[in-house]
């Protein structure tokens, strides 16, 4: 089961585990398991943002980029057969 947790409360349980207390007693006391809470901390670090896109690196992002440009490419390439075949009959 899938839980959302606001970015108040990610930013208390960051703040609670930078602080100084321990993670697993984060996790007990709060029902989250230690792996959001981890992954919360590198978010926090890296950009001060939860979204995944937010943390993405610059080759991530850029890897995305080129593969939207790569589906948008092929669909266009695509049409332009469609149509030189549509032409070819006339």
């Amino acid at each position: 089961m899938s839980r959302y947790y606001t970015d108040e409360f990610k930013k208390k349980i960051v703040e609670l585990r930078k602080n100084g207390k321990p993670l697993i007693e984060i996790a007990k006391e709060n029902g989250i398991a230690r792996s959001s809470i981890s992954t919360w901390m590198n978010q926090y670090e890296n950009s001060g943002k939860w979204g995944i896109k937010d943390n993405l690196s610059d080759s991530e992002k850029e890897l995305r980029t080129l593969r939207k440009e790569n589906k948008q490419l092929l669909m266009e390439n695509d049409i332009l057969k469609q149509a030189a075949l549509i032409m070819a009959r006339k």
